[in-house]
């Protein structure tokens, strides 16, 4: 039995024990349908209970790990020791005045479809963001020439001793792919998007064109982590890949995707050890043919397998 196992009577004292999964398969959670098991997956439903719990974790030191909705995020075939936190019924969005709320937990493509139903215009770019509105702000995420600092106003967060602090977009330096918000161990609770009155028509046309340009060049038939790599200063990373003739390049069952070489697709059965094999002969072939260092836009954590 894990040395954390003990902790279960504890831990459902802070929430409903419905909320509390025990050996829970992360594989189950992310888009790429890796990794291993999570000693403890609590799906809190109260800012309060994200506190509570983030509190119990640092008094009986037992190591914590926020999961978005794991569309960015590769777990290792061994799994996560201790807490594994995910936020997704926290997922509210309504409307203030020309601001758009949302909870952490929600999807942004959801945010996104709110904003157009209720005609406002800002967040047509996050229509095919596969990401939670919490993992949205943690990387900034963008696409089509928009990103998350485009629109966000301000976040409610749970600092890493479990008190809560509103923050403006400004004090979160946002920028490519990034924030303070992992430096600092914030947890994203609750995001506001200053918007403007627009055309639904408008709107929806957008919309409808950006999902299609993604639909059409992205390998969206086989689970994967979205696009691997950060785009280099003066390059494109599926290019680079491209141009090193990677597309198909097999290791298991984790694949470079034919369709759009900047995206690694678990086409069979793959296990988390052979898709990050696959990134790394990415990496050192395209820095052997064009010295280029390709960073990783996907999060790897958790364990390896013992033995």
């Amino acid at each position: 039995m894990n040395k954390y196992h003990h902790l279960y009577e504890q831990l459902i004292q802070h929430t409903n024990k419905d909320n509390v999964l025990v050996n829970e398969p992360i594989r189950e959670h992310t888009y790429t349908k890796l990794g291993g098991a999570a000693d403890f997956y609590i799906t809190p439903s109260t800012y309060e209970e994200v506190q509570a719990i983030i509190r119990f974790a640092n008094q009986e030191d037992v190591p914590f790990t926020m999961l978005g909705n794991g569309s960015n995020l590769i777990v290792k075939d061994g799994g996560i020791r201790g807490i594994v936190m995910n936020l997704q019924q926290l997922s509210s969005i309504w409307r203030e005045g020309d601001k758009v709320i949302s909870q952490s937990g929600a999807r942004i493509i959801d945010a996104s479809r709110f904003a157009l139903n209720e005609e406002l215009a800002g967040l047509e770019f996050a229509c095919g963001i596969p990401g939670s509105v919490g993992g949205a702000l943690y990387m900034n995420a963008g696409a089509y020439g928009g990103e998350i600092k485009d629109a966000l106003e301000s976040t409610i967060v749970a600092t890493k001793d479990g008190e809560l602090l509103t923050l403006t977009a400004d004090q979160l330096d946002l920028s490519y792919r990034t924030s303070n918000i992992p430096d600092n161990g914030y947890i994203v609770l609750e995001a506001t998007f200053a918007l403007k009155s627009g055309n639904k028509e408008e709107i929806k046309e957008m919309m409808d064109d950006l999902t299609y340009k993604r639909e059409s060049k992205q390998p969206l038939e086989y689970p994967s982590c979205g696009s691997v790599f950060k785009r280099p200063p003066g390059f494109f990373a599926g290019k680079l890949i491209q141009d090193c003739n990677l597309q198909g390049k097999q290791i298991g069952g984790a694949e470079v995707s034919t369709k759009h070489a900047g995206f690694i697709v678990n086409k069979s059965n793959a296990t988390a050890s052979e898709y990050i094999s696959l990134i790394q002969f990415v990496q050192a072939t395209v820095k052997e043919r064009f010295d280029v260092q390709l960073e990783r836009e996907v999060r790897i954590i958790g364990d390896d397998v013992e033995g």
